[in-house]
């Protein structure tokens, strides 16, 4: 049968031809929808996750990085969403918290994360924070509300504090409680919680696992079955990843282990550098033997890499001294977000913590002279002479 023109631009170009050879990049397929030859295919595509029928209900470019993702964290299988922060949410939902069972989490997790777990179970009774690096509090907390979940950080934003995995996953599991972990900051290069029996791993790959600055997403890695009611979850809670943005988090995904090498050993050097400045009151970086949690980062950590992140204080200064610093700098922008291949410098009292009050913020040790720099991917010395250049 011959269409007519207006059927033939609708239809036209939608039958792939038998490829000659396999591509070496996977493809990015935008489609909403997926047709069958027979009725009886897609039915058991809708209700048997046998095949792809519905976007929001899984696609192959998704697909594609989740198992990549779950091949680096060593899990059974991944989940991707819209962002880090629908991923944590979706984590927190799957895990069924209440106030007879309730959430144990590190006060020092991230801004946004320690104010989602207050909107979502603080006016219930169901949320206790803990300071997740003193072992005597975290004993005593589990033990005493006897948690659905623990949450925690591989290192945490932005005092890059490493609490013991291992030991606070045994804790819970004697208890009955699962262990959710974000390893955004550590990234399986450095560290694969799995490997010490936690639970559930979040990230947001938005910062490393991308690590460009063009892709809003986040993951979750878990077992089959966690896996599977997060996708029965989330066809109802919409937070779906998108193709394109699952493409360029695959994208980055190759080349992870060379840029965080290189952050690696980026960021040792600036740390080292902002010691022996008089500027600065004191310098925060996991591989420096100050760090109160230095030997356990290399009990954890791949061998000599302490991540990408340092953070450190300007001495005496307030808000307007910072943001004079902050201007100043040339090659280092001062945005929000982290993991880029390019360096960037944020104050979390303006951006990821201002949420929090300056009370809460004190409480937890983020003064008003704390800056947070994501180290890049640039030649070092550049680095160093645009902090020394604006120190000045």
């Amino acid at each position: 049968m011959t269409n007519h023109f207006s059927t033939q631009a609708v239809h036209a170009g939608n039958e792939l031809p038998a490829p000659a050879g396999h591509p070496v990049s996977p493809a990015i397929y935008p489609a909403v929808t997926y047709t069958y030859d027979h009725l009886a295919n897609l039915s058991a595509a809708l209700h048997e996750n046998a095949g792809y029928s519905y976007a929001r209900y899984g696609s192959p470019t998704i697909a594609l990085l989740e198992q990549a993702v779950a091949t680096l964290e060593g899990t059974q299988e991944a989940v991707a969403y819209a962002s880090g922060m629908s991923a944590l949410h979706g984590a927190f939902a799957q895990a069924n918290i209440t106030p007879d069972r309730p959430v144990v989490a590190a006060r020092n997790v991230y801004g946004a994360t320690y104010t989602l777990l207050n909107q979502l179970y603080a006016a219930s009774g169901a949320l206790h924070f803990v300071e997740i690096t003193d072992w005597d509090a975290v004993q005593a907390a589990i033990e005493q509300y006897q948690p659905r979940a623990v949450v925690l950080e591989t290192i945490s934003n932005p005092l890059l504090k490493i609490p013991d995995i291992p030991a606070i996953t045994r804790w819970a599991h004697a208890h009955a409680a699962i262990v959710i972990v974000d390893n955004t900051f550590a990234t399986p290069y450095l560290y694969r919680p799995i490997d010490h029996g936690v639970d559930v791993v979040v990230h947001s790959v938005t910062k490393y696992l991308g690590g460009h600055g063009d892709v809003l997403g986040g993951v979750v890695a878990t077992t089959a079955q966690r896996a599977h009611e997060l996708r029965l979850q989330q066809r109802s809670f919409g937070a779906n990843l998108g193709p394109f943005e699952a493409w360029l988090t695959l994208r980055g995904l190759r080349t992870l282990a060379l840029r965080m090498r290189e952050q690696c050993v980026n960021a040792l050097q600036v740390a080292q550098w902002l010691q022996g400045q008089p500027a600065i009151a004191r310098v925060i970086y996991p591989g420096l033997p100050d760090h109160p949690n230095h030997d356990l980062a290399q009990q954890l950590f791949r061998a000599n890499h302490f991540g990408g992140m340092v953070s450190f204080e300007l001495r005496d200064a307030a808000e307007s001294e910072v943001f004079r610093f902050m201007e100043k700098l040339r090659l280092i922008q001062a945005a929000t977000s982290l993991g880029d291949i390019y360096s960037l410098l944020l104050y979390p009292a303006q951006s990821s913590h201002h949420a929090l009050g300056r009370e809460e913020r004190l409480r937890q040790g983020i003064g008003d002279g704390l800056v947070r720099l994501s180290v890049g991917i640039e030649d070092v010395r550049d680095i160093i002479a645009d902090l020394e250049q604006a120190l000045s």
